[in-house]
């Protein structure tokens, strides 16, 4: 699955072990999102701006994308800097839908 078209999903609900994303499949989807590393069991990227205003703008971004898909990152900011981090809570793991957020936040970034 490239990024485009895992940007082009929504995400669902997501219960159960089964549903938890590991090691070849993982580091499979992972190639499709650029710069998103996983570890402890979620993924995460580090994004570098210019100035706090464009910080608050892509946080802001991030949060309406969060709210519309209904699956909510760890977001941590300072003045020239944004880290994302994805896991569901559901499935004790990485699933699907952190990756459909990642390739989306990727897809707007690229916008």
């Amino acid at each position: 699955m490239t990024a485009q078209e895992l940007a082009q999903q929504h995400c669902t609900p997501q219960k159960g072990a089964h549903k938890r994303l590991s090691g070849e499949t993982l580091a499979k989807h992972l190639l499709t999102v650029p710069g998103w590393i996983e570890a402890d069991n979620h993924i995460a990227k580090d994004f570098q701006f210019t100035d706090y205003e464009q910080v608050v703008g892509f946080v802001n971004q991030v949060a309406a994308l969060a709210t519309a898909e209904d699956h909510h990152p760890d977001i941590m900011f300072g003045f020239n800097r944004v880290r994302i981090v994805f896991t569901t809570h559901s499935v004790r793991g990485v699933s699907m839908n952190d990756l459909i957020c990642a390739a989306r936040i990727e897809a707007m970034r690229s916008a």
